[in-house]
């Protein structure tokens, strides 16, 4: 049985060293994890009690296809405690994660063979999601100088229909502050171009709050999710703010596609956002393991690295020690015992230079990481 052109995506990197990774565990060694894009840490404590409670009490069924009333009642007013933004809450969509967002967005915003413009280095899923919906992804080659992040002139001649941005971003950590996030959207409305923001890694910030899109125009789509900040990765719950003509046409599109969000996971969401103390604790613990990261990647000799604005990532260019990044990685996964990504992932055209380091486990294992590196390194240049 054959399959369709549109399936022909390439494989999701991370994905593969965390399998390798697996299996190097499952042989017997004990692997440092700083390739995978997630918390360490559970979902908060009490929210995961209030769903026991809820699990006693109900059936936990499907619920409206926009999700459940209170939950983004709930999102609405975080709006106005983060950023000071007065959001109708009939603008939020729950989705089954940040995953179902995207496909929700491209499917509604465009058409087949419409060009989406998405900056590299960014998340790979992006341009693999696009392509399996017959779109056509463009990455823009964004500039160490505006700190890996898209500017107006990187498209002004690639006639885009739409343009996604990620601040924080992944792999980079970098932000787009106010300034830089209102050029993109008076270029992408001044050329007709739909403009979309993706805040999954809000909350993680470091040195200044991340701009919300949402504070500078309603004429956007925002995806977020409860998967960093919250620690509920595998519990698949994320949202979407549209403009309000636009709710309609997604609820349409969320019934179809998915019925709803799942019903425990939205449940767990609505009482993770009242968890600050736990989630200010894990924060304490991204900014102990970033310090560290600052100061012991360059020990272990990788030395062109910028401080990350948020997220949990330091990307690295290591275009002086390699020109294969994934062999690189390899590399060190069975000579370290330390699990990091290729920038192959994040950017087809320079990301063979280029690895990501993730410091989102618990301290400890940063710290063990870091000295097998350091001996790894030292080792290789021996």
């Amino acid at each position: 049985m054959r399959n369709s052109r549109r399936s022909e995506v390439d494989p999701f990197i991370v994905m593969d060293v965390m399998e390798a990774a697996r299996a190097a565990e499952e042989a017997g060694r004990d692997i440092i994890h700083m390739e995978v894009g997630q918390p360490g840490t559970a979902a908060p404590a009490a929210a995961r009690a209030a769903l026991a409670q809820a699990m006693e009490q109900g059936s936990l069924g499907y619920t409206v296809a926009l999700g459940l009333p209170e939950l983004r009642k709930r999102i609405a007013r975080m709006y106005g405690e983060w950023y000071n933004v007065d959001l109708d809450w009939n603008r939020v969509v729950i989705t089954p994660g940040s995953s179902g967002a995207f496909l929700l967005t491209f499917t509604s915003l465009f058409d087949t063979g419409d060009r989406v413009g998405i900056g590299a280095p960014g998340y790979p899923s992006y341009r693999q999601i696009l392509s399996a919906l017959d779109l056509t992804p463009v990455d823009l080659q964004s500039s160490p100088a505006n700190r890996l992040q898209p500017v107006p002139a990187d498209f002004a001649d690639q006639n885009l229909n739409g343009l996604m941005v990620a601040s924080p971003a992944n792999p980079s950590g970098t932000m787009l502050d106010r300034g830089a996030m209102q050029g993109l959207i008076d270029a992408c409305q001044a050329g007709g171009v739909r403009f979309i923001s993706d805040e999954i890694y809000h909350g993680i910030e470091y040195e200044a709050k991340a701009v919300t899109a949402l504070e500078l125009t309603d004429d956007c789509y925002v995806i977020n999710s409860f998967s960093k900040y919250f620690s509920m990765t595998g519990w698949r719950c994320g949202w979407m703010v549209v403009p309000e003509d636009h709710v309609r046409v997604i609820e349409r599109l969320a019934q179809n596609m998915f019925i709803c969000s799942p019903h425990a996971s939205q449940i767990v969401a609505l009482h993770a956002m009242d968890c600050e103390e736990e989630l200010e604790a894990n924060m304490q613990v991204y900014r102990q393991n970033r310090q560290l990261m600052l100061e012991g990647l360059p020990k272990a000799g990788f030395t062109k690295i910028a401080p990350p604005d948020g997220a949990f990532f330091v990307y690295a260019d290591v275009s002086d020690l390699t020109e294969d990044s994934r062999a690189f990685a390899a590399e060190i996964l069975e000579q370290a015992g330390v699990a990091v990504t290729p920038g192959l992932d994040f950017d087809p055209v320079r990301g063979a230079g280029t690895l990501r380091f993730s410091y989102a486990r618990e301290t400890a294992q940063i710290e063990e990481g870091l000295l097998r590196l350091q001996r790894f390194m030292a080792g290789r240049s021996a």
